[in-house]
């Protein structure tokens, strides 16, 4: 098993088939994974928002006698010395968290295949639509930013509502070929609605999500899980953030033209001196 801990949550979960609310555990339990040993059944219900003998199925869904039996189970195969620090305050909890979601992404990144086919994908799409609402929203902007440097048509999707889906029917009119999807808690229901509809129009979706287990995994041609931080009263995304800038970058090793782009739009902003330094 992997020494991750959120990896071998995952492990766990595998094969096993969970109705929507044992998924909600799982992917709970994934995204607090170091926390979760140390979880009563009453704590794991509350962090996943339901009830208590929900909690205690989806133990017996997995194979265990009960909650407890697969709490001891997951404390059993816990990394050596992997205990609740009291001695840390909770901004340091949340650091701590983040370190441990981008080593999970290290970890996954041994195989760089998908994330190499996800930039070639992206790169052979004009238009290239670029999905992201609500919490979401800010890392589909960052990646549409850099992406419109190198890329001759980057069409941003941040706002949701009856026009998405005109917006999508547009852009596969116009040639798109694949559509790139960020997709965090909680989960819009009309970003599923686009992903489904983005496929039957026949594009190839892209997305960059929470977890394998996250609603959007079904509609998904290539997905790319980064966790995020769950330490603080709002989500944090380091991870889908880097994990964005690692596409734009397998996206340019398929872009012949990428370099000469960017060394004209240095040319340009230094002309037009648009930045202070």
């Amino acid at each position: 098993m992997s020494n991750s801990p959120a990896a071998r949550l995952q492990e766990l979960f595998e094969g096993h088939r969970l109705t929507p609310t044992q998924r909600r555990i799982a992917h709970s339990m994934v995204r607090s994974a170091a926390a979760v040993p140390f979880m009563s059944s009453v704590e794991l219900a509350e962090l996943a928002g339901v009830s208590q003998p929900s909690v205690t199925r989806f133990a017996a869904a997995l194979g265990f006698d009960g909650y407890p039996a697969l709490r001891r189970h997951l404390r059993e195969n816990a990394p050596e010395g992997s205990t609740p620090d009291v001695t840390v305050n909770e901004y340091q909890q949340a650091v701590a968290g983040e370190v441990e979601n981008l080593q999970q992404l290290a970890n996954a990144l041994a195989d760089p295949g998908p994330v190499t086919e996800a930039g070639r994908l992206l790169a052979a799409s004009t238009p290239l639509p670029v999905l992201g609402l609500r919490a979401a929203a800010s890392q589909a902007f960052g990646f549409a930013y850099f992406a419109a440097k190198v890329h001759s048509d980057v069409r941003l999707l941040d706002e949701g509502g009856s026009m998405l889906g005109d917006r999508i029917d547009n852009a596969a009119r116009a040639g798109a070929t694949a559509l790139l999807c960020f997709a965090f808690p909680r989960h819009p229901r009309e970003v599923v609605e686009a992903l489904a509809h983005a496929r039957e129009r026949g594009l190839h979706v892209v997305t960059v999500a929470d977890s394998v287990l996250a609603p959007v995994a079904r509609h998904s041609d290539v997905l790319l899980p980064a966790a995020v931080g769950t330490g603080l009263a709002f989500d944090t995304a380091c991870g889908p953030m880097l994990l964005g800038r690692m596409l734009l970058e397998a996206m340019c090793d398929h872009l012949p033209d990428a370099q000469a782009r960017l060394e004209e739009f240095d040319a340009r902003a230094a002309a037009r001196k648009l930045f202070a330094e």
